[in-house]
């Protein structure tokens, strides 16, 4: 007789994998999509300056949106505070602009390293704009963290200094920590759905003027590389927000920074870029200052739900 086959557990009873382990597959997905999105900025940044990228990239996003705008457009753009949506969407617009660029004129590894400036500009807005109560710790470690800012730009260093593609790189941080602090606001009475289809639109408005300034059509090639830049910008959100969503923040911050993994390998790979050792120490102690920043909110969070 055959040997018979153990019996398969019904659907429903079959392990599936941990919510951190979901929530990290998502964060991954944002990190390789993330990385994507920037091979193509700075691929195509010599023919298309940022402030068209920009353009074309919230188009695209846009377009990604409209199925779900259109399900329930009312309540896509029901807002009853807009002058902080536009205020939010002006300044990630900006933002982005500044982002490009950096990605354009600087190695992907430092420009990406620099981005993550943002989570040490929200200290500071986080005391002053939100009211927050900001003790000793966090302060330090945002000092620390603007500490290793000045080892990766060496100034005052033969061949080194603060020049455009740095300036940009921090202003858009900077920008981003406002467009973050502007959300933690609106959530408070409005969903998350709501704010990302006003920054599209909005953004969508506000990058067509500067856009206009540079304006070329692009080849069909090129046209679908943007569109694919858009997408993946698009990807990098939603990925961020689910794995975020479904895996402990404490976690899943950890692997947000395997982006920075994916675009030096990818920097040197296709770009020849060698990060320097300047880079290399200076973004370990911006991503140990940011990563003990999230942390730490994420312990304080938890003693204040427990009482």
């Amino acid at each position: 007789m055959p040997e018979e086959l153990p019996p398969v557990a019904p659907l429903a009873e079959r392990p599936t994998l941990a919510p951190n382990v979901r929530g990290a597959l998502w964060m991954l997905g944002s990190a390789l999509a993330f990385t994507v999105m920037t091979t193509l900025i700075k691929f195509l940044g010599d023919d298309y300056p940022a402030a068209l990228q920009t353009f074309y990239r919230q188009a695209a996003g846009l377009l990604v949106l409209a199925p779900m705008i259109l399900r329930d457009w009312r309540g896509a753009f029901h807002a009853t505070r807009p002058g902080i949506l536009l205020f939010r969407s002006a300044a990630g617009t900006v933002g982005m602009i500044l982002s490009f660029y950096a990605f354009q004129v600087l190695p992907l590894a430092e420009a990406n390293a620099l981005s993550f400036t943002r989570t040490l500009w929200l200290v500071p807005l986080a005391m002053f704009v939100l009211r927050e109560k900001t003790g000793p710790l966090r302060i330090g470690a945002s000092l620390v963290g603007f500490v290793g800012v000045l080892v990766m730009l060496q100034p005052g260093a033969p061949g080194h200094g603060f020049g455009w593609g740095q300036a940009a790189a921090l202003g858009a941080a900077a920008l981003f920590a406002m467009t973050i602090t502007g959300m933690k606001v609106m959530t408070r009475d409005h969903s998350p759905f709501t704010l990302l289809v006003w920054s599209a639109v909005l953004g969508l408005i506000f990058s067509l003027p500067p856009a206009l300034f540079v304006w070329r059509w692009p080849e069909p090639l090129d046209l679908l590389l943007l569109a694919a830049m858009g997408v993946m910008g698009t990807v990098t959100q939603g990925c961020y927000i689910k794995g975020m969503q479904i895996g402990d923040a404490g976690a899943m911050a950890p692997i947000d920074y395997s982006r920075l993994v994916f675009t030096a390998v990818v920097g040197f790979v296709l770009f020849q870029e060698v990060p320097t050792w300047a880079t290399i120490i200076g973004a370990a102690i911006v991503v140990a200052s940011t990563l003990f920043i999230t942390l730490r909110e994420q312990q304080l969070s938890r003693r204040a739900q427990n009482g």
